[in-house]
């Protein structure tokens, strides 16, 4: 199946959560937002400056470049009267404008002496509202800045505290249950035997799971039997997703499938991409299932490529479309034709811009490759070599995968 239609299936009948929160805005962040925000005030709430000088009042003489100054107005402690024309007051950056004043002058263009305040030169004469900031510049008041479903970032944050929005509705976390199968996995801090390795694949998805700002539920480990596989279904059962790693092909020690077939309905897919063919997709009960192959990087590609998507659209919020485009490899690139390949690869600066080069082996059991890369070269299910300099698309790990 090509990956665009595996995609389009998975998150065609996705029923997101709808439990609502409400929050402290510092708690805000990595979640849901459940209901619209909308502006109490203005941002800023007063016309001001937007720099250290002095705020003018020239009447109706456009050319005047001497003022008497009349006092000051401080950031928090406006100068509070009415400016006539010829008169002017000290300000400072942040601080409000006062009435009949319609310019800022900065410091660097005036000579004082004493209470004269003098505009040098007359190529320093600031126009009509120059170095001013008006009221509601940012915001104005009943603006809606953001709508429910936003993903809150760290800069949403910072502008809800801006209108004075101290807490926030919030779709309650999406709970991820997770674990990864097989005989020949052991712990990460104890010895291997022969033929053994560590449980990675766990530690990844948690990472993976967490970056989300959703709430991972770690069931550790199970081994290649099938009542161990059945109990660990079950602890699922009040989770709102399952993800596994490995035991989804059709190997004699695969029981995923088999197991999962009594316990709920299970769809099994061939998936046209490289690394990551073998996919599970199905639920067991209300809990949707993922079943991604046991090869590390497979596990990885096909969390970002079908179940990222899918786990954003369950927790509330709008997937954003990859982000991709289209530079010069500095490498020959070939495989053969049928599958779409996700190559792990650097971009970095080339003697005329960037470029991108694929990094070490690309087996699907070479997890540094994902390490050492910042993004995936992507090769159509069609290609079959490509040469140097070439353009192919690139796929930058670091993107919003929230709209």
């Amino acid at each position: 199946m090509p990956l665009a239609e595996a995609r389009q299936r998975i998150v065609a009948d996705l029923s997101p959560v709808t439990d609502l929160e409400t929050v402290a805005l510092a708690e805000a962040r990595h979640r849901v937002l459940a209901q619209d925000i909308v502006a109490s005030v203005n941002v800023p709430s007063a016309t001001n400056s937007s720099m250290d000088g002095y705020a003018l009042c020239p009447g109706n003489d456009e050319t005047r470049r001497e003022y008497v100054q009349v006092g000051q107005s401080l950031a928090g402690h406006p100068f509070g009267q009415a400016l006539e024309a010829g008169q002017c007051v000290r300000i400072t950056t942040g601080a409000v404008v006062p009435e009949g004043a319609d310019r800022v002058v900065i410091q660097e263009n005036v000579v004082t002496q004493g209470d004269t305040v003098t505009i040098a030169a007359a190529d320093d004469l600031p126009g009509v509202e120059a170095n001013i900031r008006p009221a509601g510049e940012d915001i104005a008041k009943q603006d809606t800045i953001f709508q429910a479903g936003r993903y809150v970032r760290a800069p949403d944050i910072a502008l809800m505290a801006s209108i004075g929005h101290a807490h926030v509705k919030v779709l309650r976390r999406l709970r991820v249950a997770f674990f990864s199968t097989g005989d020949e996995l052991r712990p990460i801090d104890g010895p291997l035997a022969v033929g053994e390795i560590y449980d990675s694949n766990r530690y990844g998805l948690a990472a993976m799971i967490a970056d989300l700002g959703l709430e991972g539920v770690d069931l550790g480990a199970v081994g290649d039997d099938p009542a161990a596989l059945a109990q660990a279904f079950d602890k699922a059962r009040d989770c709102d997703v399952l993800i596994t790693s490995g035991g989804v092909s059709v190997g004699d020690a695969d029981h995923v499938l088999d197991v999962l077939k009594t316990r709920g309905t299970i769809d099994f897919w061939k998936v046209a991409i490289k690394p990551g063919k073998p996919l599970a997709v199905g639920t067991i009960g209300n809990t949707r299932f993922f079943g991604l192959p046991g090869n590390p990087v497979s596990t990885a590609v096909t969390f970002i490529q079908l179940v990222r998507p899918a786990l954003v659209a369950l927790a509330g919020g709008q997937p954003a479309p990859a982000l991709r485009f289209e530079l010069p490899t500095t490498q020959a690139l070939s495989k053969r034709a049928g599958r779409e390949h996700y190559l792990r690869a650097c971009i970095e600066p080339g003697p005329n811009g960037l470029c991108v080069t694929p990094v070490g082996h690309q087996g699907s059991g070479v997890m540094r490759s994902m390490s050492q890369a910042n993004a995936f070269v992507v090769l159509k299910a069609e290609t079959e070599h490509v040469d140097p300099d070439a353009l192919v698309a690139v796929e930058p790990f670091a993107q919003s995968v929230w709209q």
